[in-house]
């Protein structure tokens, strides 16, 4: 068939299978996966559901969309070793050392290799959203993709198990997304689109739109999503279902009157939710839609009350049954849609405000004073100084003249001043690591970027096993490639948030993984009883409260903001004052970690040139 590509890796689906109600599939990760397969008609993985137990035999399944899609049972024991240290779902390449794991990768990878195989449906590639971005922020640092990947699904699915014996809780979660449906929608031609607003609004004699969460009858919906020019039919409904539609509204060539172009910012009307993303259906909308058509279900049936409550929410769900597929995609998966009365928002039904949280006595500390200085002489008053563990060995290097190029980072798209310096960075990790690692360990390289750290460490021990998880999918990819060339065997690549790997290890390590990212790495090397080698780095992205010192929030964000301050073009003194503020927080990080049974030591690595972000935390479980 024209247009019709193979995938040249043969790739397997692994999906959770815990329960089947009422023809869905449970977890909803699995719901939600299944679904965009149909949506997609994606026939390019051979999918494998997963019982929980070794048990394989399960009763018949319904509404599973299986037209050429190859759907066998397995048990958890049959997984294959690198989908056994991950969260599902997974993807996993033959042979089995590349795995993505997580639901908002291996979904964003489904319509990547979806568009691949036929790249005539455009429309597919479109559910990435602007700059094909959307989901694509970890849930580690991003709070949208955290609710739509992780928040919500649990909470659908601890409300579906309450007995509803009591009025239950409705979920923060559910809540907080029908605030965020109030919100204005901020997209890239966002100027451009709030005066078109203003002039249709003015043209009509009318001052702000329809009050939102006013839900249409459906026969005026497909009115104004086929001919798209009503009188009647928001900007953002047209501007929406324009870009679902072939016909597109063609562009005018006539310039805004003056009174539209002059208007001030702050004058233009703000633009409505027509998905969850703003005004285009993303992959976002199909992550929620089976999360919010249960919750619904539920309230319809046993809390019909408190529908009024969720009225953004109820006319986004019956918006998104008028998307091409999506009904189809729906009935192949038992989802029923729900018919739901009109709705009207009022002010009195506003959702609370969740950003509001109450604020700790130690945020305000009446004496404090700005700078550092007064924070560090505090500290030495407490007997607290700058003083680093010194290095084991300083001088020690890699030989990277006689190692493979593919090991050395020259090989990576870097000047040759700053291989350099990485050189001497991996001359630093690889050395505490080395001096560690025993046969048959398991060395996980965190946040591993481009695989610096990680092909080092593979080649240097290779009767150790090597994880590289990282986040990025072309960087892994590099990595990969650059181990191939190496024909490297013990070592595994795995896209994903570090959260989601669930596998035992021996040593964690993490150069300058950013922010609040190395305080992820040390306690995932906590829970494991692992050791840890990490470098960090943006220290003024670091977003916890002291764990020891009689620290005021203030006084450690103060800290953390100023150990940002080493570059080399600062000052001297600058930069000393950065480098005790950098040694402070960490060795706040180090006495945490103490707290938990491990020895601990900071160390500024040799040279102290190779990084402006040159400490390392050294921990060993005792």
């Amino acid at each position: 068939m024209k247009g019709i590509k193979k995938s040249l890796t043969e790739e397997y689906l692994y999906l959770d299978f815990s329960h089947q109600k009422e023809g869905c599939i449970f977890p909803l990760h699995t719901s939600v996966t299944l679904f965009l397969l149909s949506y997609c008609d994606c026939t390019v993985f051979k999918v494998f559901l997963v019982l929980p137990g070794e048990s394989t035999v399960i009763s018949a399944l319904k509404n599973v969309p299986s037209e050429g899609v190859e759907i066998q049972i397995i048990s958890r024991q049959e997984l294959p070793p690198i989908v056994q240290s991950c969260c599902l779902p997974a993807i996993v390449e033959r042979p089995d050392n590349f795995c993505r794991a997580g639901l908002a990768v291996v979904l964003r990878h489904i319509i990547q290799k979806s568009y691949e195989a036929d790249p005539s449906k455009k429309e597919i590639l479109e559910l990435l959203g602007f700059k094909k971005t959307c989901l694509k922020a970890c849930a580690e640092v991003s709070q949208w993709t955290r609710l739509c990947e992780l928040t919500i699904p649990l909470a659908v699915e601890n409300f579906l198990k309450e007995s509803f014996d009591q009025p239950p809780t409705i979920p923060a979660a559910i809540l907080e997304l029908e605030k965020k449906l109030s919100e204005p929608v901020r997209v890239h031609n966002d100027d451009k689109l709030r005066r078109q607003k203003l002039k249709q609004q003015k043209a009509a004699g009318v001052g702000p739109s329809l009050a939102k969460g006013k839900t249409k009858s459906k026969g005026h919906r497909q009115e104004t999503s086929e001919e798209g020019d009503s009188s009647s039919a928001s900007l953002e409904l047209k501007v929406a279902f324009s870009k679902l539609t072939i016909h597109k509204e063609p562009a005018s060539a006539n310039r805004e009157p003056s009174h539209i172009r002059k208007a001030k910012a702050s004058d233009l009307p703000p633009l409505d939710h027509v998905f969850a993303e703003g005004l285009y259906f993303t992959l976002a909308d199909i992550v929620l839609l089976p999360c919010i058509h249960h919750f619904l279900v539920i309230i319809c049936r046993k809390l019909s009350g408190k529908l009024v409550e969720f009225p953004l929410l109820a006319a986004w769900y019956q918006r998104i049954q008028e998307v091409p597929r999506v009904q189809t995609a729906a009935s192949q998966c038992g989802i029923q849609f729900l018919s739901l009365p009109e709705l009207q928002t009022t002010s009195s039904q506003q959702p609370p405000n969740l950003d509001e949280a109450p604020c700790a006595e130690e945020q305000n500390d009446p004496s404090f004073i700005g700078g550092p200085r007064p924070t560090m002489t505090k500290l030495m008053e407490k007997g607290i100084e700058v003083m680093f563990s010194p290095h084991p060995c300083p001088t020690w290097t890699l030989d990277w003249d006689t190692l493979p190029a593919a090991v050395s980072p020259k090989e990576g798209k870097m000047s040759s001043d700053r291989a350099l310096r990485k050189q001497q960075q991996l001359n630093n990790l690889v050395y505490m690591v080395t001096n560690q690692a025993k046969p048959g360990d398991r060395i996980v390289d965190f946040c591993s970027g481009g695989g610096h750290v990680g092909i080092v460490l593979a080649h240097m021990l290779p009767s150790c096993q090597v994880v590289l998880i990282e986040n990025k999918e072309l960087s892994l990819i590099r990595a990969k490639k650059r181990s191939d060339e190496l024909g490297l065997s013990n070592i595994w690549f795995i896209q994903a948030n570090m959260e989601y790997f669930t596998g035992m290890f021996n040593i964690g390590v993490a150069l300058h993984a950013c922010g609040v990212a190395t305080d992820m790495v040390i306690e995932h090397c906590l829970r494991t009883r692992a050791s840890f080698v990490t470098c960090p780095c943006c220290y003024g992205f670091i977003f916890l409260k002291a764990t020891f010192y009689c620290f005021f929030f203030q006084e450690h964000m103060i800290l953390c903001r100023f150990a940002d301050q080493t570059a080399v073009q600062l000052p001297p003194q600058r930069r000393l004052i950065g480098k005790q503020c950098m040694f402070l927080v960490d060795l706040d990080r180090a006495r945490a970690a103490e707290e938990h049974g491990f020895s601990v030591q900071v160390i500024s690595m040799e040279p102290e040139s190779c990084s402006p972000k040159n400490n390392m935390i050294v921990g060993v479980p005792i």
